[in-house]
Parts: C-alpha cells; sequence; structure tokens
C-alpha cells in the first residue's frame, strides 16, 4: 500500500464527524482481516497504522526454533539471524509484510470492514449526541409514512414520530415542517432509535420556555401540566418574584405568547392558573372557569368534593368530562363535582339520619330523630336545624377530612323553610 492514508483519514473524520482513532482502529481491523483471509488464518499476524506514511503495515510473528516443524508460525535459527544477529531460539521475530500482494478479494473484504466500522461509529455517534438531547424540541422534514408512523430527518439521521404520538386531527405530507418533543432514544439492533412525540406534556414546557423568556430563565415555573392533545390543556404557574405576574408573563402583550403556542398546537386551547400548595385553592382554580363554593378535602384518599352552583355544573364537568378530567390530572388528586341543590339533598340526608351506622342503639335513635323531624312543622323545623346539636351533626366529616364552607347549604335550607312557614301564616289569615 503506497497510497497516504492521512489526508482520506482527515477528510472521513471531518465529514462523518468520527473519532480519529476509532477511524484508525477500522483500517488496521479491515487489512488485518484482509490479509488473515489470504493466508487463511494459518499466520500469527499483526497490523500496525504508520502515521509517519500514512500506511498499514502488516507484520507476521513466527517463533525461531532450532529445527522447523510448523513453517507457517516457526523460523529456522540461521534463517532468523540473517534478519536480526542477535536473534536466539524462542525469541518471536516479527517481518513486515508487502500488503499490495493481497487479492482483490482480500482488499474487498477491507473495504467492508471499513465500511462497517464507520457506520458503527456513525450510529455511536449520532446515540451519544441525541441521549443528552432527551426532553428537548427538534426541528425536522417529514419524509415518508410507515403504516401510520412519520418518518422525520433531523439532518445526521432520521426519527420516529409514532402514530401513537400523534395528534389525531393533525395531518402532515411529504416534505412538511415538523416541530416535536424528543420523548425517548434508545440503541436498537438496526442504530439508534430516536422517539418524538406531539403529544407528550413537556411539549407544552418547551414551547412556554421558548415563547416565555421568564419561564427560561426560572423566574416563573410551571409547576403542572395536563393535556388532550388538540383539544385543550391546563398548565398551573408560580413565580419565585413577587413583582411577577405568572399568568401575565405567559400570556404575553395583547396575548402574543400563549397566541404563538396556540399555533404551533394548531388551535389547542390553553387554561392558564395560578399555582398554590393550597389543595383547596389549587383545585378551584384547576376547575376554571367554573365557579366552586364548597370544598370538601380527604387527605387520606387525596380526593375532593367539590360544589358548585346548580347553573355552573355543565361549565365545570365541561364537554364529555373533558374539564374536570383534566383538573384531575393537573392536581393528581380525585376530584368529584356536586351541585349546591344535590348537597343540600345530602345534608339533609345526613341531618335525618340518611347515612349507615354500625351501632345498633346509635341507628335507633337516629330513626327516631328522622321520625321526629318529619312530624315537625316547618317552624319546629327551623328551629331544629339551628340547634347546636344539629349544627355539629352538619359540620362533622370522616377522619382525616375538612370542610372549607358549610354555612351555604345550611342558609339555603333555613330560607326554604321559612318560605313554608311564612306560606302557611298567610294561608291561616
Amino acid at each position: 500500500m503506497n497510497i497516504n492514508l492521512n489526508h482520506i483519514i482527515d477528510q472521513v473524520v471531518k465529514d462523518k464527524g468520527i473519532d480519529r482513532g476509532v477511524l484508525v482502529e477500522a483500517l488496521e481491523a479491515a487489512v488485518l482481516s484482509a490479509a488473515n483471509k489470504k493466508y487463511r488464518n494459518t499466520r500469527d499476524l499483526e497490523a500496525h497504522f504508520n502515521d509517519e506514511i500514512g500506511e498499514v503495515e502488516v507484520f507476521e510473528f513466527v517463533t525461531v526454533v532450532e529445527e522447523v516443524e510448523n513453517s507457517y508460525q516457526e523460523i529456522d535459527l540461521g534463517e532468523a539471524q540473517e534478519i536480526d544477529p542477535d536473534v536466539e531460539v524462542g525469541d518471536s521475530l516479527g517481518m513486515k509484510m508487502d500488503a499490495s500482494s493481497f487479492s482483490r478479494i482480500a482488499a474487498q473484504t477491507a473495504k467492508q470492514v471499513i465500511i462497517q466500522k464507520v457506520r458503527e461509529a456513525e450510529r455511536e455517534g449520532v446515540f451519544n449526541e441525541f441521549k443528552d438531547r432527551l426532553g428537548e424540541l427538534v426541528n425536522g422534514i417529514v419524509r415518508r409514512y410507515e403504516r401510520g408512523d412519520l418518518i422525520i430527518d433531523l439532518g445526521r439521521t432520521e426519527a420516529l414520530l409514532p402514530h401513537r404520538e400523534q395528534v389525531p386531527r393533525e395531518n402532515y405530507r411529504q416534505g412538511d415542517r415538523v416541530r416535536a418533543y424528543i420523548s425517548d432514544v434508545r440503541m436498537a439492533t438496526k442504530g439508534p432509535q430516536i422517539i418524538l412525540s406531539r403529544t407528550h406534556p413537556g411539549l407544552l414546557i418547551e414551547l412556554f420556555k421558548m415563547e416565555v423568556p421568564e419561564v427560561s430563565e426560572g423566574i416563573v415555573e410551571i409547576k403542572a401540566v395536563s393535556r388532550e392533545p388538540g383539544s385543550r390543556a391546563k398548565i398551573a404557574v408560580f413565580s419565585n418574584d413577587p413583582d411577577v405576574d405568572p399568568i401575565g408573563a405567559c400570556v404575553g402583550m395583547r396575548g402574543a405568547r400563549v397566541q404563538n403556542v396556540v399555533s404551533e398546537l394548531r388551535g389547542e386551547k390553553i387554561d392558564i392558573i395560578n399555582w398554590t400548595p393550597d389543595i383547596a385553592r389549587f383545585a378551584c382554580s384547576a376547575l376554571s372557569p367554573a365557579e366552586v363554593t364548597r370544598v370538601y378535602v380527604d387527605n387520606d384518599e387525596e380526593s375532593l368534593e367539590m360544589i358548585v352552583p346548580d347553573d355552573q355544573l355543565s361549565l365545570a364537568i365541561g364537554k364529555k368530562g373533558q374539564n374536570v378530567r383534566l383538573a384531575a390530572k393537573l392536581t393528581g388528586w380525585k376530584i368529584d363535582i356536586m351541585s349546591e341543590t344535590r348537597a343540600a339533598e345530602a345534608e339533609l340526608d345526613e341531618l335525618t339520619g340518611g347515612g349507615s351506622n354500625n351501632d345498633a342503639a346509635e341507628e335507633a335513635e337516629e330513626a327516631e330523630d328522622a321520625e321526629l323531624l318529619s312530624a315537625m312543622t316547618a317552624k319546629d323545623a327551623i328551629t331544629f336545624i339551628k340547634t347546636a346539636e344539629s349544627a355539629e351533626q352538619l359540620t362533622t366529616m370522616a377522619e382525616g377530612e375538612t370542610r372549607v364552607t358549610v354555612t351555604r347549604a345550611l342558609e339555603a335550607r333555613v330560607e326554604e323553610l321559612s318560605a313554608v312557614e311564612n306560606a302557611a301564616d298567610e294561608n291561616a289569615e
């Protein structure tokens, strides 16, 4: 081999971004493979790259003996001393071989080994690059569809946007540009596999980091995100600076910042709410735009019972339960919603002994109270509800629960019974 390989190696390193040492090692392995193939692995060979002359040199090693039994791996002492006068029996003698004597087939083998090594180095380089970019946004060009999955060209490599990670109403054609979130990077048998997503909540966070400087600088934190891709999303934000309004920062002047995010998500509606460690207040904000009048918090079960005005019930639940579902995902707690009318009925059932009790004596006493209440006049019922005993019954909850507001349902019931009493007095007159 009389070709200086240094220029070729430098060019490949520059074009492919491969470490020089890896390429030199690949060349040595390729030439050694070619030599072994020519001599059918009968000789002890080694290949070394000579950086000064830019050539891969092949050396054959033989053992110096007095009487040769294996001519491929042994050499006579007299013949060895002609090469190196200081050699002795038992020494290993290395002799440089003429690499140009390799056959065309052997050279082709060397070429295939080099190609394979370069390909493996490229794959390793791509994997090492993208494994550190997990959770970032990337821009790519749609190349083709494969069984519903999109193949995205990222420049150095191709990525996969699976069907399950695509927004249902988004359609792409070949050549379209797409921005997606790197959700996974793994090494497969055919090389690194980069999985993209358009449905991951992290996509929303990264888009706000791009559009809102306060988020990228850490002044405003996005504490929680819940999405139903293509339809609606909720994000909870918190400001580390009391002088910065987190919602205003995310919305921007005349809504410019949030509108850019909505445009990238192709019309997905975004609700931005304030985050607070108080779960009751946080849940009330998460349920917006609906108004909440009462919240029952069960810390043990991590569940919330939220009471809303009758005319707000459908708004709180949302279309096909979307609003309450997103609120539950945002808070991480189970949420049950009840109208004020239904809550008042539940309160009255509890007051009249509708609940169950394992103690037989208490059951009998509650049944007696219920029978007494049903026979009361409106005036007597009002008096009964206002007693300290009944108030205690209304405000007592199971262990681990807290009632935030209880007065509204009680007042509503008193007003209802007062109206009955007034009507009865007018009829009597």
